[in-house]
């Protein structure tokens, strides 16, 4: 059972700096894509980042591009956040998840989430 755990959430100021860390447990994540999400309140929950566990590759919303690094560490089965210029839009809750490649999205884990909020 994939466990994920985010940490590293809390209050910056508008141009400040975040780093979001997520320790995955429970299975090889050789076959997935581990990545975050974002909810706002009162708004849909949206695509943040992504990153292949075996491979380079990373994909960012356009809202975050430039702004925002996802990258990971193998040894540890953790990924990370660098949210850098961060704005007051940027306000939500994050979540890490997991996806297998090839398999649902109804099957994705799911983090219980971190609390991020930027003030002006």
């Amino acid at each position: 059972q994939v466990q994920l755990v985010e940490s590293g959430g809390g209050l910056a100021q508008a141009g400040g700096s975040l780093r979001l860390s997520c320790a995955a447990s429970g299975r090889s994540f050789s076959n997935y894509w581990l990545g975050w999400f974002r909810q706002a309140p009162g708004k849909e929950r949206e695509f943040v980042a992504k990153i292949a566990w075996t491979a380079s590759s990373t994909y960012y919303a356009d809202s975050v591009k430039g702004r925002f690094t996802i990258s990971r560490d193998n040894a540890k089965n953790t990924v990370y956040l660098q949210m850098n210029s961060l704005k007051p839009e940027d306000t939500a809750v994050y979540y890490c998840y997991a996806h297998a490649h090839g398999y649902n999205p109804t099957d994705d884990s799911w983090g219980q989430g971190t609390q991020v909020t930027v003030s002006s």
